[in-house]
């Protein structure tokens, strides 16, 4: 698509350890990007120190308080408080590109140049762990084969959704009406209205960003539940 700037969401839940590696990567992406980008971290209901963060990542990371203890409503909030920034009428909307990802979460320099050079109304990536400390070697390889089992091995793409990869065109997010407040599988939510009001949607392999393999999940159906339920099966977590 044209694009005239970007905007990327990144919801907190106490992440002051996590969440400077986030910054620092999404600022090199923001960098990378032949628009300007506002960032926008959305503090929900924080009581670890992450608003001292504040001001540390340059003018364009901005950031926001919210008591809602809701990955979806926090997301929401995020994509609203941008758009009131940057004035309703005063940009076209057809022309700015929202993004996504998570505060545990790291991506790469080319993770807005991909999505921005696709030709697409939503860009869904994928998502890659590096540390697996807390797991077994049971767990991990059984997690790895069901993951790729999800890989289509035609067409270049995937079945996979992640809060932590993903993005889409902002005036067609508003007129879905946008993330809705749920505690997890908001980003399926989000999906299947793109889904079924026939947008274009590019799933890339390639896109892929770094997350942590944690066991203490801020969504109660979010990946690092699906991690514990699948180091359960041999007694790992």
């Amino acid at each position: 698509m044209t694009c005239d700037g970007a905007v990327v969401v990144i919801p907190a839940h106490d992440e002051a350890q996590k969440l400077p590696l986030c910054l620092k990567s999404v600022v090199t992406a923001a960098a990378c990007a032949p628009v300007p980008v506002l960032t926008v971290v959305v503090l929900d209901s924080c009581t670890d120190g992450s608003a001292s963060l504040a001001g540390r990542f340059g003018a364009d990371v901005h950031f926001v308080e919210v008591d809602v203890r809701n990955v979806g409503a926090s997301r929401a909030a995020g994509f609203a408080y941008a758009r009131k920034t940057l004035g309703v009428d005063a940009v076209d909307e057809s022309r700015i590109w929202y993004a996504t990802t998570d505060a545990d979460s790291q991506v790469d320099p080319d993770w807005l140049v991909r999505q921005l050079s696709a030709e697409a109304d939503m860009v869904l990536g994928v998502v890659r762990v590096t540390n697996w400390r807390q797991y077994s070697a049971s767990a991990v390889r059984r997690y790895l084969a069901a993951y790729r089992a999800k890989l289509r091995r035609s067409g270049g793409g995937h079945d996979h959704v992640h809060g932590a990869n993903m993005g889409f065109r902002a005036d067609v997010y508003w007129e879905i009406g946008g993330f809705a407040a749920m505690e997890s599988d908001e980003d399926v939510d989000l999906v299947r209205r793109f889904e079924r009001s026939g947008r274009r949607i590019h799933r890339d392999v390639g896109l892929s960003v770094v997350t942590s393999a944690r066991s203490d999940g801020r969504a109660p159906r979010g990946f690092a539940n699906h991690l514990k339920s699948v180091a359960r099966r041999d007694g790992a977590a």
